[in-house]
């Protein structure tokens, strides 16, 4: 009755019906097995929770619609008078999804029925980009985030062991941490405040000490520790007061930004400053075929080159990898280039990062490439040594007898010492002039510039299906790095379901809009008219 019903009120058919009919729905219940115990009561249908959390709604509008929406209810397989479910049941499923590698998993079991369709190729041609994502908690200043971490330790242990409480909490505290912390641009007095709020978290830490057990219950007296060790010292006098500039502080990658979110870290990218995640995503670029989202990689802040192995691997664990990895310069480097060609197959297209020595940003004077390499004889003028502190490249160190009464020695090296030339062991020498070459050739950069359509996807992920919970402020909706890798499965998963209904199926009736009149005026001339970007221009 639910499938004559929706075919009869919808006869073109809808992207939830299209799930059901050529996809056969994306996920069995058998492929949770593992997730769930043996015994137990019998609980909803894991492939039907994954289903709903693909919708770009809230969990009480994804439930109303399962509820009220025909080609919901189609693609579902339920009945018409199914009731559906509480809204609480998805964001259980989600905390479940979030455990271990699940969300990955998820997304190993996507493509595998497009494939099984025929609608995504292996060994093709794939690109990968990177995108900032904020944290979902709000920035806090330095005095706000150790007063939010005292007062994120007393509401925990107020539930957990609220005696231990008694001894400490006065009107004072009350006052200071009774409600969440709001502080002016400017507040009053800020570095007073700031040492009486890292007093009282030391007092508080002291005082839960001796309760071994009640603090392990309540992790948040663990990010207090760990504020507190990053925002203060303790001076020679004995006393805690708060670190300066002086005294040295943390790299960003170790500190924390949010009592609430101990994943999230702060970087610094060109003229981006932000305190949260980096989201990587990897897509198909074949010309006869949509663009299918092949993984997602949702880390900590670190170089781009840090995230490659790890795509890799997934990508093999998926049955896709690529015969070509179109990349930008963040992501290549010489050493990724070779450790790709060997142990996957894969071309790695991207540029390497130019040399950053003077006589290249000036362009003039000696750099390393004008020097000969006489791998052979191990030869550059008089002396190969090993680098240790700096493998594997390999040193050519000229002598001062030999620097000091050249002619040249200004345009070689404008220190003291001696040239020297540090260059890579032989194979990765030639890989990176290899490189540098083919960036110089035209069908090079043909293929490269596929690489720029990945924007267009992280646009599509970060804006058109909120990977970023709003436009202005670019922060995820959940806290937490697995929570928000989810988020990026689940949407990049509906991105792919989005795309792969636009491809029209065999013996459609569907015919494309004609032009119109204007249009056809311009093409009966001769004239160029601009296409929508989905057409191919």
């Amino acid at each position: 009755m639910t499938a004559r019903v929706a075919r009869a009120s919808n006869p073109q058919g809808t992207t939830a019906m299209w799930v059901r009919d050529r996809l056969d729905g994306l996920w069995r219940d058998e492929d949770f097995a593992a997730w769930y115990p043996r015994d137990g009561r019998p609980g909803l249908s894991p492939a039907q929770l994954a289903t709903v959390c693909l919708l770009n709604l809230s969990d009480r509008q994804a439930t109303e619609a399962v509820r009220c929406r025909l080609d919901f209810k189609y693609a579902l397989a339920l009945e018409l008078d199914d009731p559906g479910f509480h809204h609480s049941v998805l964001s259980d499923f989600r905390d479940r999804l979030a455990q271990d590698d699940r969300a990955d998993r998820l997304l190993d079991l996507a493509p595998a029925r497009p494939r099984e369709a025929g609608l995504v190729k292996q060994r093709g041609r794939q690109r990968t980009d990177s995108t900032h994502v904020l944290v979902a908690a709000r920035e806090l200043t330095r005095l706000e985030l150790v007063v939010e971490a005292v007062r994120a330790a007393l509401e925990q242990l107020a539930v957990s062991a609220p005696e231990l409480l008694d001894p400490l909490v006065t009107a004072e505290w009350a006052e200071q941490y009774g409600r969440p912390v709001r502080l002016c641009s400017q507040p009053r007095h800020p570095i007073t405040r700031l040492t009486e709020a890292g007093g009282d978290a030391h007092t508080l830490l002291t005082a839960v000490a001796a309760h071994a057990s009640d603090r392990a219950a309540v992790p948040a007296l663990e990010a207090l520790r760990q504020i507190l060790v990053q925002q203060f010292i303790i001076d020679s006098r004995g006393r805690l007061r708060p670190r300066t500039d002086k005294d040295g502080f943390p790299p960003g990658s170790m500190q924390l930004r949010s009592p609430y979110d101990l994943d999230t870290r702060f970087a610094i990218r060109g003229n981006t400053r932000w305190s949260g995640y980096l989201l990587h995503v990897t897509e198909t670029c074949d010309a006869d075929g949509p663009n299918v989202i092949t993984a997602v990689a949702t880390t900590t802040p670190t170089r781009d080159t840090a995230a490659v192995p790890g795509i890799h691997t997934r990508l093999e664990r998926r049955h896709l990898l690529p015969t070509e990895h179109l990349l930008d310069g963040g992501y290549v480097s010489v050493a990724l280039l070779d450790q790709a060609e060997r142990e996957c197959g894969i071309t790695l297209v991207g540029p390497v990062k130019a040399s950053g020595q003077w006589q290249h940003k000036e362009q003039t004077g000696f750099a390393r490439d004008d020097f000969t390499i006489d791998f052979a004889n191990r030869q550059v003028t008089t002396s190969w040594v090993q680098a240790p502190a700096v493998a594997p490249y390999i040193a050519a160190h000229f002598r001062p007898r030999q620097c000091d009464p050249c002619p040249a020695r200004t345009s070689c090296t404008r220190g003291q010492a001696a040239r020297s030339v540090y260059f890579l062991p032989q194979h990765l020498h030639e890989l990176q002039a290899r490189n540098r070459a083919d960036q110089q050739d035209p069908a090079w950069r043909k293929l490269y510039a596929l690489r720029s359509g990945a924007e267009g996807t992280i646009a599509e992920l970060a804006l058109g299906r909120r990977a970023r919970r709003c436009r202005c402020r670019c922060r995820c909706r959940y806290h937490g790095l697995s929570k928000t890798h989810v988020q990026h499965v689940l949407t990049a998963i509906a991105v792919n379901i989005g795309r792969l209904t636009e491809q029209d199926p065999r013996n459609t009736a569907y015919r494309p809009r004609r032009p119109t009149a204007f249009q056809q005026y311009l093409e009966s001339h001769g004239l160029p008219r601009p296409l929508w970007w989905r057409q191919g221009k």
